[in-house]
């Protein structure tokens, strides 16, 4: 099995060096590719065996399963460098959300599915959204998703949610990140903890919630009601969360969905513009 990657860039470097780590391929069965080739190059001077392919015709001729991991803008570009040497015997995976399956499948003969990883993937852990094409047979579905336990929790969502489904896994760490960020900036600023001591705290409690939110059976609600005591000290600082952020989320998921339903746009127009 040889598992080719164009595109090495923040995405397709952890989704390799994720699936080494973990063991789901060995760096000789990877061949990997870039438009900027020295970002290829490091990652095979720190994984010897990896092999640098100079053009992404020649990740598809030695691959049997091949990651797309470029940026929307660059989709047809690449389709059309590497269309000619696409069987149907190839297992192509796409990682970018607003490229839908349908487009790809019009122009390649591969069984096709799509992908959303985490950056969480990166310490084998968060979930990944997998959108299987028409060819996808259940026992190739299986394959795939058994590959990605290495790495990640594969959970199949409807493309019609690929959005959503995205801003709270791929998305939310960015965005959980940012939270606990001022929750930090504000205990240095209004008690004079040090940076270092506010960042262990926040990051071991981030840590600790996670694994009640999953192996510890909790749901964000009940994990609330749990610590807080009508009347004490958490249920204080609930009380301004509530108050303060309402709205907040609802206004992220308008601005993300806004910024999707454009990328889709100039994605369809790419695919369905004449040659």
């Amino acid at each position: 099995m040889k598992a080719g990657f164009i595109g090495t860039g923040s995405m397709g470097s952890i989704l390799i060096e994720a699936f080494i780590h973990s063991g789901a391929f060995n760096p000789e069965q990877i061949i990997a590719g870039n438009r900027t080739i020295r970002k290829a190059q490091l990652l095979a001077e720190t994984y010897p065996g990896l092999q640098v392919a100079e053009t992404n015709r020649e990740i598809v001729q030695q691959s049997d399963i091949i990651f797309l991991c470029v940026k929307p803008s660059e989709y047809k570009k690449v389709i059309d460098e590497i269309k000619e040497d696409v069987h149907s015997s190839h297992f192509l995976i796409s990682i970018t959300s607003p490229v839908l399956i349908k487009h790809l499948e019009e122009v390649l003969p591969a069984k096709i599915s799509k992908i959303i990883p985490s950056i969480t993937n990166y310490v084998l852990s968060g979930a990944t959204l997998c959108i299987h094409g028409n060819r996808m047979q259940p026992e190739d579905k299986e394959w795939l998703e058994n590959i990605l336990t290495h790495i990640s929790t594969p959970i199949r969502v409807s493309e019609n949610y690929t959005r959503i489904s995205s801003d709270l896994s791929s998305c939310g760490p960015a965005f959980l990140a940012s939270f606990i960020q001022a929750f930090i900036d504000a205990a240095v600023e209004e008690t004079g903890i040090s940076v270092e001591e506010a960042t262990l705290l926040a990051s071991e409690m981030t840590l600790g919630t996670g694994k009640l939110l999953t192996t510890g059976g909790f749901t964000p609600a009940a994990l609330q009601k749990r610590v807080s005591v009508p009347g004490g000290i958490t249920a204080e600082g609930l009380r301004i969360l509530d108050k303060e952020l309402a709205g907040v989320f609802s206004q992220v998921i308008c601005a993300t969905h806004a910024k999707y339903e454009e990328d889709i746009e100039k994605a369809e127009q790419s695919f369905t513009l004449k040659q």
